[in-house]
């Protein structure tokens, strides 16, 4: 490590910056298989010339659904100078349609090299974003405020990672910062909540020529439902009064021959709003219209089907204030580099929610992503470059220096 002088700013190295995210977005890396890219981070970390120590790896894996294998990845560093801790953090796992990409530059952008394939963007921009405040950090022995560095696992299935998350490893910080997103002067203070929902409903076989009048079909009373939420307006986006949100049915199973009245059928869905009131509603609606269409199917002797619905808390939603210190404290990064900071808030969920739920506030920022989970998907290099020297301001906290 060089030593390196607090009157001197230090700017971020854009080729190093270029080619460290480049080489993190061809790591396959699917949710529940970052074991590939958390192993990259350490020996890059280790290179660098940071204690083995300093890296630990939690359990959220092992209480995960899926399993897989490997957890959360926390760095924590004592400070140089005094401050309140700073954590920063971004997902390590990709969308399966990622496995496979050749990031290739062609002018502004960085592209998958296949039309098949996106690019891994979400998130390993963000992943490079806060490794090369890290890695500049040890290269140049900058000063900084205590820190803690999180990759986390399994965001792309619902926030998994995060929710079991091992907080007392984080070391108690005060202002924590989360990358996932596209433009760099992005400040995220909010974000819906989503609640799944998974509903089962229990028909009556039969054989589907000789006696189609005896069976009661499944997915009758399935459609039948679906059709009532979506003539009434409880389907797709939903705008009730001053109230909205978003549900859709994602996942439907069931039936294994043409020639049996299918006896069973599993459906999987979600229901989304900023206010857990009106998210609770859509649930009730749901669950109200599925009883109401097995009740509504009988075959010929009066027998019906029946329905079990289930609801469960993905993650809530939150909101913070606008003076809280993380999204004072992120606008100053912002504005610093030129920036015009734009508090937004997302209708998709972010490692952000179960962090602030955690009682950690987060904010979340841009790094150069576009049209995420597509293979269109592109990283915007400017974006991205902007979004790595604020993160070593936020790290170094210089941002108002």
């Amino acid at each position: 490590m060089s030593k390196h002088s607090t009157e001197t700013a230090i700017k971020v190295n854009s080729k190093k910056a270029l080619q460290l995210v480049t080489e993190l977005m061809a790591i396959p890396g699917k949710s529940g298989e970052e074991a590939l890219i958390a192993a990259e981070i350490k020996s890059r970390l280790l290179k660098a010339g940071l204690s083995e120590t300093m890296i630990q790896f939690d359990s959220a894996h092992k209480k995960s659904p899926i399993g897989g294998q490997t957890g959360n990845m926390i760095v924590k560093l004592p400070g140089t100078m005094r401050g309140p801790r700073r954590l920063l953090m971004a997902h390590m796992d990709t969308v399966p349609l990622c496995e496979g990409a050749k990031p290739v530059k062609k002018g502004d952008l960085i592209h998958s090299k296949s039309e098949l394939t996106a690019l891994g963007a979400d998130d390993r921009s963000g992943c490079s974003v806060i490794l090369n405040a890290l890695l500049t950090i040890l290269e140049h022995n900058l000063p900084h405020p205590p820190l803690s560095f999180c990759w986390m696992v399994q965001e792309e299935i619902g926030l998994v990672g995060v929710r079991l998350l091992t907080t007392s490893k984080l070391g108690k910080p005060r202002m924590c910062f989360n990358w996932d997103g596209k433009l760099s002067d992005m400040v995220c203070i909010g974000a819906t909540g989503d609640s799944g929902m998974l509903i089962q409903i229990q028909g009556i076989a039969s054989h589907a020529g000789a006696h189609p009048e005896c069976g009661v079909s499944a997915a009758v009373i399935a459609s039948r439902a679906i059709d009532d939420l979506y003539t009434n307006g409880w389907h797709g986006l939903v705008i009730k009064g001053k109230n909205t949100g978003s549900s859709n049915v994602g996942v439907i199973e069931g039936g294994a021959a043409t020639n049996v009245v299918m006896p069973e059928l599993t459906i999987k869905a979600e229901a989304r709003s900023h206010n857990p009131r009106f998210r609770q509603k859509i649930l009730d609606e749901f669950k109200k219209a599925f009883l109401k269409a097995a009740k509504s199917v009988k075959n010929s002797e009066g027998k019906q089907g029946s329905v079990s619905f289930e609801s469960y808390l993905k993650y809530d939603s939150f909101r913070l204030p606008e003076q809280e210190p993380a999204v004072q404290t992120a606008r100053l990064a912002i504005e610093k580099q030129g920036g015009q900071p734009e508090l937004t808030i997302a209708n998709g969920g972010l490692d952000a929610n179960w962090m602030t739920a955690h009682g950690f506030p987060t904010v979340t920022l841009g790094c150069g992503q576009q049209d995420i989970h597509t293979t269109s998907e592109t990283l915007m290099i400017d974006e991205y470059l902007k979004a790595c020297q604020i993160g070593l301001l936020l790290a170094t906290a210089t941002e108002s220096a």
